[in-house]
């Protein structure tokens, strides 16, 4: 099909309206400013594939203010959206039917000064500023392909509007534009389709570790008063994930009888019905957290995945004419699990340095090397070092892993040794068989009534993700061979799509044209755009790429 598509030139285009490209924005407009006309205010424009900024913004989220103090020394007085200031912390280890809680806090969990903030609000209102400071937004917008020339990105193509099921025109067909730029920003968050492309290929991510992933779900409640102190923050592992998984859960009073409580699943599980919404159910059931949600009403439901490889994941930072920031590099803090201090402070880190390229007029891989320069003298380099071995520390189950903990604590982050995962998280899952060989059938049951009142199935969380997607078009989770998920998946697996979606996206059912046997049935309509799929895909052969601009969760409050 021949496509005549609108080009259109700026000077930098950030891909992600999130807490990193928003902070580029503002930073670089800042710097302009302060230059006094040494450099011109350059034409930027960020794309965001959610229906508004904020739309697509899930997190757990305790802020660090870290960087907002470098940002906007005076985010108080222009009214930063928050829930509340961090109140009492707590750390309990959970059994089934009992709780050990902590006799002190870890400093990596105090959280004196932080504020528990809706990021969705948070992104919303940074993006208010950005737009004064006539910097251009533009939502429901996705890049779906990086454009190379001679080996320098020159841009991005935008996601064509208006397809049909197979790729056909409809009636309203819009063509995706090239969007051309003297630099191209990455900021599109955890597993960007366009930063997974960069990395293949530019080799950004050679010889570095595979990036390690949880997979977090997460609902917003209206509770009964009392249930939660001012600004409590409640922090949970063990129970009930077995010891040799990776998880633990959350509870956070967000004030006005609201309160968010979630569960984070690592995805390098050896069990291939590895099910993070499933065990945040289980979550609930726990006394300590039915105590606080019994009786009250669920509102909002989310999940994204995590990057938690950390220092020795990261990929370089740079290229002609690319910058990546946020997530979308790695930017978090496994052992705070925290990461939106660090995504704006690279984005400040990445307008620093197109700061120093437009001067130039240079933005060639010499002079981008600045972003990785800046980034490793940085405040941000010396706490991700510091907790380099963090995640990779539990490879050998719970226990070795809070060990290994306490060591790195006094060691700065090295431990008994500077440890180096060397699979990805897919390669970690066991075949079927071989699983229930090793923990028995019980291992692999998945038994637990949904009253979708207070333990919800997952259609009935992700009504209220308020996920849309156009139903008419391509599917934007790509699967290179149904033969594998219909048969040798089957065989070998047990299809672990239909456990580790925490959508309902996948679906096994009876393949009416070869009775007893089944078929994948896909619901793309479903996705809340967590990216788990292509990440925990045992084959690999799952893409998730950018749909209909808009289309995904809107998430609110969250």
């Amino acid at each position: 099909m021949d496509i005549q598509r609108e080009t259109l030139d700026v000077d930098i285009l950030v891909v992600g309206a999130g807490p990193a490209g928003l902070a580029f924005g503002l930073h670089l407009a800042e710097l302009v400013k302060k230059s006094g006309g040494v450099v011109a205010m350059p034409e930027v424009v960020i794309i965001e594939k959610g229906s508004y900024p904020g739309a697509h913004s899930l997190s757990g989220a305790v802020l660090d203010p870290r960087a907002l103090k470098k940002l906007i020394p005076d985010y108080l007085d222009r009214d930063m959206p928050y829930e509340k200031k961090a109140g009492r912390d707590s750390l309990y280890y959970l059994t089934e039917n009992s709780r050990v809680k902590f006799p002190f806090m870890p400093k990596p969990f105090n959280n004196d000064g932080n504020y528990i903030i809706s990021l969705n609000k948070f992104t919303g209102w940074l993006a208010e500023m950005v737009e004064a400071a006539e910097i251009n937004i533009f939502p429901g917008t996705g890049g779906i392909e990086l454009l190379i020339e001679d080996n320098r990105v020159v841009g991005v193509r935008t996601v064509d509007m208006g397809l049909d099921k197979d790729g056909n025109p409809k009636d309203n067909f819009e063509p995706g534009s090239i969007l051309k730029a003297k630099v191209t920003v990455l900021t599109e968050g955890v597993r960007g389709s366009l930063t997974r492309e960069a990395c293949t290929k530019l080799n950004l991510d050679e010889g570095k570790m595979p990036q390690q992933y949880l997979t977090g779900v997460k609902e917003i409640w209206e509770i009964r008063p009392g249930r939660l102190q001012d600004g409590e923050i409640m922090h949970t592992f063990g129970w009930p994930l077995p010891s040799e998984d990776y998880g633990g859960g959350f509870v956070y009073d967000m004030g006005g009888n609201m309160a968010a409580v979630g569960y984070a699943v690592g995805l390098n599980s050896s069990n291939p019905t590895n099910d993070p919404h499933f065990r945040f159910q289980q979550f609930k059931t726990h006394a300590l957290v039915k105590k606080i949600f019994e009786g009250g009403k669920m509102l909002h439901y989310g999940a994204k995945t995590i990057p938690e490889g950390g220092y020795y994941s990261m990929p370089r930072l740079y290229h002609d004419g690319l910058l990546l920031a946020g997530d979308s590099a790695g930017f978090l803090n496994a052992q705070r699990l925290k990461g939106v201090h660090l995504a704006m402070e690279s984005g400040m880190m990445a307008a620093e340095t197109v700061f120093e390229a437009l001067k130039k007029d240079d933005f060639s891989a010499a002079t981008l090397k600045t972003m990785q320069d800046i980034f490793e003298q940085s405040e941000a380099a010396q706490e991700l070092y510091q907790v380099r071995n963090f995640h990779a520390g539990f490879e050998d189950g719970l226990y070795a892993g809070m060990i290994q903990a306490g060591l790195q604590m006094i060691t700065k982050g090295r431990g008994l040794v500077d440890r180096r995962v060397v699979e990805p998280d897919y390669e970690h899952m066991k075949k079927l068989n071989e699983y229930i060989t090793d923990r028995g059938v019980n291992a692999v049951k998945h038994d637990m009534k949904f009253d979708n009142e207070y333990l919800f199935d997952k259609l009935t969380d992700v009504y209220h993700s308020g996920t849309k997607h156009e139903e008419e078009q391509p599917s934007h989770l790509v699967i290179a061979d149904f033969d594998i998920c219909n048969n040798q998946c089957t065989e070998e697996y047990g299809n672990p799509c239909q456990y580790f979606c925490p959508a309902q996206v996948y679906e096994m059912v009876e393949d009416e044209q070869n009775p007893g046997k089944k078929k994948l049935q896909l619901t793309p309509s479903n996705c809340i755009h967590c990216k788990t799929c292509d990440i925990a895909d045992p084959y690999q052969i799952i893409t998730w790429v950018v749909p209909e601009g808009g289309g995904g969760p809107n998430f609110t409050n969250c």
